[in-house]
């Protein structure tokens, strides 16, 4: 049984810092791409970064490109999002995501497994 369990999280002001954690299990961890999706209220999911099975690659959603860092310990089978300087439009559930298709990353369609998803809210 695959489980991705997720940590993190909560109430920041604008331009604090947060970092969410993902604990997965039943899943032999360095073979997937691991990738962090977000939705607000109102809103459809959106891609926000991902990292290949190595850590070789990463991708970002330009609005958070030099903000977030996406990061992974394969020792760990955790995978992390690093985020800084946060803006209200941060302000989402945020989901981990794994995937064995390491080209198309940022398509929710292509994850397997999904967390539990956690609240990050972003004052102003």
């Amino acid at each position: 049984q695959v489980q991705l369990v997720q940590s993190g999280g909560g109430l920041v002001h604008t331009g604090g810092s947060l970092r969410l954690s993902c604990a997965a299990s039943g899943l032999t961890f360095s073979t997937y791409t691991m990738g962090w999706f977000r939705q607000a209220p109102g809103k459809e999911r959106e891609f926000v970064a991902a990292i290949t099975w190595g850590g070789g690659r990463t991708y970002y959603r330009d609005s958070v490109q030099g903000r977030f860092t996406i990061s992974r310990e394969n020792a760990n089978n955790t995978v992390y999002l690093q985020m800084n300087i946060l803006k209200p439009e941060d302000t989402a559930v945020y989901y981990c995501a794994a995937t064995t298709n390491s080209r198309i990353v940022a398509a929710d369609r292509v994850y397997n497994y999904w967390g539990q998803g956690t609240q990050v809210t972003v004052s102003s």
